[in-house]
C-alpha cells in the first residue's frame, strides 16, 4: 500500500465518530459520586440565581434617588449574608426613603432599596453617613437569576462533570444526577518479546511498557478496565482474548500484532471474529492502526512502537471512547507559535513530533525534544506539546510559525 492510499486521520476519526453509538444505560448517583461522569440528561435550573438581589459590595445600601454626591442619610439598620434587613426584629424590612442600610457582600438587598455604594465612598458620623458620590440605580447590585434563569439548561446531556461542575450543581440544589454508565474496556498487549516489568530478560526480550501507558490514560477516562495481560503471538490463545472481550466488554485496545507480518495475527482475527472498518494511516508516529468491531465490541489496534501507540491512543481512541460515552466529543486546543530550530519533515503524512511548548515575550516558541523515532519514548516523556506538522508539509526552517497541541489532561 504506498502512501497515498492512506487514509488521512481526519476522515479516520469522522468515520469513527459517526460510526460509533453512545451508550444509553444510565444510574442515578449523589454528586459526591459523579466525577468523571457523563450527564444523561440536561441539567434544568429548579431555581434563581442568585436568588435574591443582593450586593456586590461592603458599602451601604440606599434609594438613588434619595443622594446626590455630599448628601448624607440616616443609618437604618444593617443587612448581612444570611441576616436580612429587619430579620432580627430591631429594624422594618424595608429601607426608607431618607435612610441607608449597612450592607456585606452577598447580602439580600433591602425592599425599597435600588443600589449600592462602596465604603470607601462613605463617611460615617454616629448614624449620619455622607456619600461622596451619586449612585447610580443599579449599582453594584447582583440581580435575582442574573446568572442563571429559573427553567434555564445548566448543563447539557453529554457533559463530562469536573470539579468546575459540581459546585455549579450544589449552588442549584441539586443532590443527584442521572449519568450514563462507565464503558467497560478490555485491554491487551500481544507479541512473543514482551515480558512482565520485574522480570528478567533474555537477549531479543523487551519489557511491556505500552500496557501501563494505556492503562493509565484509560483510567484517566474513569472506564471498568479489564486487563488481558500479555498474549504470545500464539492464534489460539489470541482468539480466545478476543472472545473474552466480545463478552465482556464494549471495546477492546490491543497494542502491537497491527503490522500484517507474518506473526501478526490480529487482522485475521478481526475478520474471522468480527469487521474492519480501517487500517493504517497517513499518520506519524501511528501509521499502523486498526478500527474495527467484535459484534457489539468495538476494536482499536494500537501499534506495537511505545510513542505510536500512546499518540494514537490520545489522537484516536480518546475521542472514540468519549464518543461510546456519550460525552460530546470537541477538538483539541491549538495554536500557533514559532519553531525555534529546523525541524525533520518529509511530505506525506501528519507529523506529530513532540516539542516543548514556552511562552516568551515575543510569543509562543516551540522547539522539539530531540530524535522523533516512534521508539524513543523519552522524546514524549520531556514534551509538552505535538508539534502538529500538515501531511503535505516537508522541512520546517527556524523562525517559522507551526501548529502545536498542548498536551491536554490524558497526558498531564
Amino acid at each position: 500500500m504506498g502512501q497515498s492510499a492512506l487514509r488521512p486521520l481526519d476522515e479516520a476519526l469522522h468515520e469513527m465518530l459517526t460510526t460509533l453509538p453512545a451508550l444509553t444505560d444510565t444510574l442515578t448517583l449523589p454528586i459526591e459520586q459523579a466525577l468523571g461522569r457523563v450527564l444523561a440528561v440536561p441539567i434544568i435550573s429548579p431555581m434563581d440565581v442568585p436568588p435574591f438581589d443582593n450586593s456586590a459590595m461592603d458599602g451601604y445600601a440606599l434609594r438613588s434617588a434619595d443622594v446626590v454626591a455630599g448628601d448624607s442619610l440616616l443609618l437604618q439598620g444593617r443587612a448581612l449574608a444570611g441576616h436580612p434587613l429587619g430579620c432580627e426584629g430591631a429594624y422594618g424590612s424595608v429601607c426608607e426613603a431618607g435612610h441607608c442600610v449597612r450592607i456585606m457582600t452577598g447580602a439580600a438587598l433591602p425592599e425599597g432599596a435600588d443600589c449600592v455604594i462602596m465604603q470607601e465612598e462613605a463617611q460615617a458620623d454616629g448614624n449620619r453617613i455622607t456619600f461622596t458620590t451619586k449612585p447610580a440605580t443599579g449599582q453594584h447590585v447582583r440581580r435575582r437569576g442574573e446568572d442563571i434563569a429559573r427553567g434555564a439548561e445548566v448543563l447539557a446531556a453529554g457533559t463530562r462533570l469536573t470539579p468546575r461542575e459540581l459546585p455549579l450543581l450544589a449552588s442549584l440544589g441539586i443532590a443527584r444526577v442521572q449519568v450514563l454508565r462507565p464503558l467497560r474496556v478490555a485491554l491487551l498487549s500481544t507479541g512473543d518479546e514482551l515480558k512482565p516489568v520485574g522480570t528478567p530478560l533474555a537477549h531479543g526480550e523487551i519489557y511491556d511498557s505500552n500496557r501501563y501507558g494505556v492503562r493509565a490514560m484509560l483510567e484517566r477516562l474513569q472506564v471498568e478496565i479489564l486487563d488481558l495481560g500479555i498474549i504470545p503471538d500464539d492464534p489460539e490463545q489470541l482468539r480466545a482474548a478476543f472472545l473474552r472481550a466480545r463478552r465482556e466488554a464494549d471495546a477492546l485496545i490491543t497494542s502491537g500484532g497491527v503490522s500484517v507480518g507474518e506473526a501478526d495475527y490480529t487482522k485475521q482475527l478481526l475478520e474471522e471474529l468480527g469487521e474492519i472498518g480501517f487500517w493504517k494511516l497517513a499518520i506519524k508516529p501511528g501509521k499502523p492502526f486498526a478500527f474495527g468491531r467484535l459484534e457489539q465490541t468495538w476494536f482499536f489496534g494500537l501499534p506495537g512502537n511505545p510513542v505510536s501507540a500512546m499518540v494514537t491512543f490520545d489522537q484516536l481512541v480518546r475521542p472514540a471512547l468519549a464518543r461510546l460515552a456519550g460525552e460530546t466529543v470537541r477538538p483539541p486546543l491549538r495554536l500557533t507559535a514559532t519553531a525555534a530550530e529546523g525541524l525533520k519533515k518529509a511530505p506525506g503524512r501528519l507529523d506529530f513530533q513532540r516539542g516543548i511548548l514556552e511562552s516568551t515575550p515575543t510569543g509562543l516558541v516551540v522547539r522539539s525534544t530531540g530524535s522523533q523515532d516512534s521508539g524513543v519514548f523519552s522524546s514524549l516523556s520531556r514534551a509538552n506539546c505535538y508539534i502538529v506538522l500538515e501531511r503535505e508539509r516537508g522541512q520546517v526552517a527556524a523562525g517559522e510559525p507551526v501548529t502545536v497541541e498542548p498536551f491536554g489532561s490524558l497526558l498531564q
